[in-house]
């Protein structure tokens, strides 16, 4: 019988996954203890955590202040302090913590400050935009009873929960190949049109690899583990007008000798997100809110090995999973924030992790740069230097509104 942890009567449900950090939640707001947290840039990501926390929604933590260049985006949220940067907030005495989440390159810069002033420090994916920059924040990290997160909240989803749960568990045996097509993406030129930041080197620091696939790569190297090689062809501007990347192929080589199949766009629709792993001991696919895992009777292995028929294969039966829902997203993580900091929860996602994510991305703009295959871990100083060139290149489109997006870019290649 297929057991999937958090999923079925027999254990907890994927929706309840941190019932036992709310609970947590809950005694230290008994004793009077809440986390005063501070949110850094008021883009859609940022108005839409002030609105969770405002609402109620996540036990433990207090929205008390705000920074934003723009302060009058937060005036509907009362008693809420607003400055005009991280370092007015953070010298007001009025936080214990910190959620970023502005635009990419001022992730490492303002991280580090936020860590440096002692704050326990949430970070909006993509953690950094290159991998140099990525090690320069975490290193900033020094002191450990400050919690350092990240949001990658798909870690929460019970599809890949249940598969990192079958997975550890040597369900399916040893994984031969990973096919993964999420081009579910789909932009509009709209879209693009709507910040002069959006999809440009000096904005963004790159496209869907950036912008829309970090919690994709999050997760591919959360349940296979980390590629050792890779061969990418992204294509930049493809589909639309911009000049990074809005269509990605890459074919990847784990050191166990499985393949892998990566495939991203905002160009295609309809779209798909379709997860197939084939492995010992059948193939499973996840699509469309289910897992559904053909299994052999007999390992594919064994089974070679042993009969003596040229065309036989293995017998095999079928458990098709439909899943409840999403799982907990974006409030189970700044639930979990919470808890790790009143009660010392372990954290779905530290910050430190979301550097394998980022340099799956950059070896796959590498190996495109570069017509080459990739060894991972990737040379971080070229693909600095490499990223430089594109950003000293780039250029916003006529007509498009302007942002304060590239604010933190001396700081990311340390000028």
């Amino acid at each position: 019988m297929l057991r999937i942890p958090g999923l079925g009567t027999e254990s907890r449900s994927i929706s309840s996954l941190d019932n036992a950090a709310v609970r947590a939640i809950f005694r230290s707001l008994a004793m009077g203890k809440q986390v005063r947290l501070g949110i850094v840039g008021l883009g859609n990501m940022g108005m839409a955590h002030a609105a969770n926390i405002t609402a109620g929604k996540v036990p433990g933590l207090a929205l008390a202040a705000a920074a934003d260049s723009n302060p009058g985006k937060i005036a509907k949220f009362e008693r809420v302090r607003v400055f005009g940067s991280l370092e007015e907030l953070a010298s007001s005495g009025l936080v214990d913590a910190v959620l970023i989440a502005t635009p990419h390159f001022q992730h490492t810069s303002l991280g580090i400050q936020a860590l440096e002033a002692g704050l326990h420090v949430l970070v909006e994916k993509p953690v950094s935009v290159h991998v140099a920059d990525a090690k320069r924040l975490i290193a900033a990290h020094t002191r450990k009873d400050r919690v350092f997160a990240a949001v990658f909240n798909q870690r929460t989803d019970p599809a890949y929960l249940g598969l990192r749960s079958m997975i550890r568990a040597g369900e399916l045996g040893e994984i031969r190949r990973v096919c993964w097509t999420i081009t579910d993406w789909f932009r509009s030129e709209r879209y693009y049109a709507s910040g002069s930041w959006r999809a440009t080197w000096a904005g963004e620091g790159g496209g869907i690899l950036l912008n829309q696939c970090p919690h994709h790569l999050d997760l591919l190297q959360w349940l296979f583990g980390q590629p050792r090689r890779v061969r990418a062809f992204c294509h930049f501007g493809r589909y639309h007008d911009i000049e990074v990347e809005d269509d990605v192929t890459a074919h990847l080589e784990f050191p166990n000798g499985a393949t892998g199949i990566f495939i991203a766009s905002t160009g295609e629709a309809p779209g798909a997100n379709r997860l197939e792993i084939a492995a010992e001991r059948g193939r499973i696919v996840c699509e469309n809110g289910r897992l559904v895992f053909t299994r052999n009777d007999t390992p594919t292995s064994e089974f070679s090995r042993a009969t003596e028929d040229s065309f036989a294969q293995p017998k095999t039966s079928e458990t098709v999973i439909a899943l409840p829902d999403r799982g907990g997203q974006h409030l189970a993580i700044l639930q979990n924030f919470a808890a790790a900091i009143l009660e010392g929860a372990p954290l779905i996602a530290p910050a430190a992790e979301g550097l394998a994510s980022l340099e799956l991305a950059n070896a796959m703009l590498l190996s495109t740069w570069t017509d080459r295959t990739v060894e991972l871990p990737i040379d971080a100083a070229q693909y600095a230097e490499l990223l430089g060139r594109k950003i000293a290149a780039s250029r916003p489109k006529p007509g498009r509104r302007p942002a304060a997006a590239a604010e933190g870019l001396p700081r990311s290649f340390g000028r």
